[in-house]
C-alpha cells in the first residue's frame, strides 16, 4: 500500500461523529475522523513501514498523523526525528498518544523524553511525562532506577501546581502510573499524591476540571490491579 491508497482507505472510515469529537478536543483540518480500533485491518496488511509512516505524518492530517504512529519503526528514528515529529504535534492527542507512544517503544525513550521534560514547552512537557507512563505500564520495573523515578516524583511534587495545563495533566498521570504500575516506589507515589491533593486543570471553553491521583490509585488498589502492565503500548 501506498500514500494514495491508505489515505483513501482512512478517508472511507471517517465518520463526522468522530470528527467532531477530535475537533472539540483541539484537532483541526484536515482530518476524517477515524476511531482508532477502525485503523486495525489496514494495519494488518502494513506492519510496520517508516517510510510511508513519514509521508503519512508529513500530510497533517490528523488521522494519518495517528496511524504513523502505529506503523512506524520507533528504533528507526533518531532523536532529532522524534523532535521534527513533536514540532508538527499541535495539540495533546499527537504529542501524547501518538508521539510519546512511538517513542516510549524505543531504546533513546528514556534520553528523549528527560530532554522534553525540562524544555520548559507545554507539549513537550507533556510528551515527556506521557512518555514515562507508557514506559511504566508497560516494561519491567528493573529497567528503571528508583533514584531517579523517586527524584521525578519529587520534581512533580514541587512544580505541578505551577506548570503549564497539559503537562499537569500528564504530570498527574505519571504519579497515578508509578502509584499502580512501578511497585518500587508505590508508597512514595501514594504520599506524593496525598501531598499534591487535587490539581485543577484550566481549559478554554470549558469548565475546568480537577484530577486526584490519590483517589484514582486507590480506586486500582481495591479492583487488586497493583503491579499492573500492558502488554503492548500501540495499538
Amino acid at each position: 500500500m501506498n500514500l494514495e491508497t491508505v489515505m483513501q482507505e482512512l478517508e472511507a472510515l471517517g465518520k463526522e461523529r468522530t470528527k467532531k469529537i477530535y475537533l472539540s478536543n483541539g484537532a483541526h483540518e484536515p482530518l476524517f475522523g477515524v476511531a482508532t480500533g477502525a485503523m486495525k485491518p489496514i494495519v494488518k496488511k502494513i506492519k510496520i513501514n517508516q517510510h510511508l509512516a513519514e509521508e503519512l505524518y508529513a500530510t497533517g492530517n490528523y488521522d494519518a498523523m495517528y496511524f504513523a504512529g502505529i506503523i512506524a519503526d520507533p528504533n528507526a528514528m533518531s532523536v532529532s526525528d522524534y523532535d521534527r515529529w513533536m514540532d508538527a504535534a499541535y495539540f495533546y492527542m499527537l504529542s501524547d498518544f501518538v508521539v510519546a507512544v512511538t517513542l516510549s517503544e524505543s531504546d533513546i525513550a528514556q534520553e528523549v523524553a528527560d530532554k522534553w521534560i525540562a524544555s520548559g514547552e507545554e507539549l513537550r512537557m507533556s510528551a515527556g511525562w506521557s512518555c514515562y507512563c507508557w514506559l511504566l505500564g508497560n516494561r519491567k520495573d528493573d529497567e528503571f532506577s528508583d533514584e531517579k523515578i523517586s527524584n521525578m516524583l519529587d520534581m512533580v511534587k514541587n512544580t505541578i501546581h505551577e506548570s503549564p495545563e497539559r503537562a499537569k495533566s500528564s504530570m498527574n498521570n505519571f504519579i497515578y502510573t508509578v502509584g499502580l504500575s512501578y511497585l518500587p516506589l508505590h508508597k512514595k507515589a501514594l504520599e506524593t499524591a496525598k501531598a499534591i491533593g487535587p490539581v485543577e486543570i484550566k481549559r478554554e471553553k470549558k469548565k475546568n476540571s480537577f484530577l486526584n491521583a490519590y483517589e484514582n490509585i486507590q480506586k486500582e488498589i481495591e479492583k487488586e490491579r497493583l503491579g499492573f502492565k500492558r502488554k503492548h503500548v500501540r495499538c
